[in-house]
């Protein structure tokens, strides 16, 4: 494995030099940017495999970041905060974090948390890796295995023919560019094209095997007045539309713990009220009744009684 390239996001720029040095002390290349915006531009130009996020920042907070990071990014994500409440916790491991360290924090203990991600996301990223001797092509839930000729969709198996399979082979290799008809006429059967409808029937049959509604295409997709293509797309959009959801439901989860959380408060608010009430009544008592005798000996002065 290559260095691992980490991002520091940290509008404190002390802490975020601080860090920084540790971090190439322990032979990471370090990235740092002072708000959430640079944090993302960052991301877009370089590969990072782990972020260290400040939550309370200007222009863009680490939340927000981090939940839009999490549209198209899996690398692991600790937060750092000065917030120390276990619903701040909540939140930010809900919104995509997989860590949270509250400051001030031990810097050895922060390197101790990258380390383990680190590792443990190395073994994912060697886990997932493709591996040429595999020769298999993945699309989604569309997996195609050239070694066993085999196609299947979701992890069940897809019967094709071996016409249909060079097809898809020739797509999915490509994945993303557009193929005339005439382009795949002459690559799968390699002859000059003579009469691409045999490969628009070919097409149809794909769509019927390999798509849940051969109308509306997740995977083989026409590009009108031009050709086919294999979107390329798909499996993250699924991944966007999954994440989405998920975060949707911790929103959910959390304006409900909140709900609890200040209700609780408030109940506690007036039941401490109480207690200071009740241990003090004697006191309130006593301010009270002097308060009534001046304000009797005021009215007594007025009516000449005094």
């Amino acid at each position: 494995m290559e260095k691992y390239h980490v991002l520091v996001v940290e509008d404190d720029n002390e802490i975020a030099n601080a860090i920084k040095i540790y971090l190439e002390n322990q032979g990471y290349d370090v990235y740092v940017g002072n708000d959430g915006l640079e944090g993302l531009e960052i991301i877009e130009k370089e590969t990072i495999h782990l972020a260290i996020v400040d939550i309370m920042m200007p222009r863009m907070d680490g939340l927000t970041m981090v939940s839009k990071l999490r549209e198209k990014y899996d690398f692991p994500v600790i937060f750092l905060s000065a917030k120390s409440e276990d619903i701040d916790k909540i939140m930010g491991l809900n919104l995509g974090g997989d860590d949270y360290v509250t400051k001030p924090f031990v810097p050895m203990e922060l390197m101790a948390r990258v380390r383990s991600h680190l590792r443990r996301y190395g073994r994912y990223l060697d886990a997932t890796a493709p591996k040429e001797s595999d020769h298999v092509y993945i699309c989604g839930g569309l997996e195609l295995n050239v070694d066993t000729k085999t196609v299947s969709v979701d992890g069940k198996n897809v019967k094709v023919t071996p016409i249909e399979f060079k097809i898809l082979e020739l797509l999915m290799k490509n994945a993303g560019k557009v193929f005339s008809a005439d382009d795949i006429y002459e690559r799968v059967w390699n002859e000059e094209a003579i009469n691409s409808e045999t490969v628009m029937v070919h097409v149809r049959n794909l769509r019927e095997k390999i798509e849940i509604n051969p109308k509306k295409p997740q995977y083989l997709k026409v590009v009108w007045g031009v050709g086919y293509k294999i979107d390329k797309t798909i499996g993250g959009n699924m991944k966007n539309k999954n994440r989405l959801l998920k975060i949707l439901l911790f929103s959910v989860l959390i304006i409900a713990s909140l709900v609890t959380y200040l209700s609780y408060g408030v109940k506690e608010k007036m039941t401490s009220t109480k207690l200071d009430f009740d241990n003090n009544r004697s006191r309130i008592t006593e301010i009270l009744t002097s308060k009534s005798i001046l304000l009797d000996m005021k009215i007594q002065r007025r009516k000449g009684n005094l």
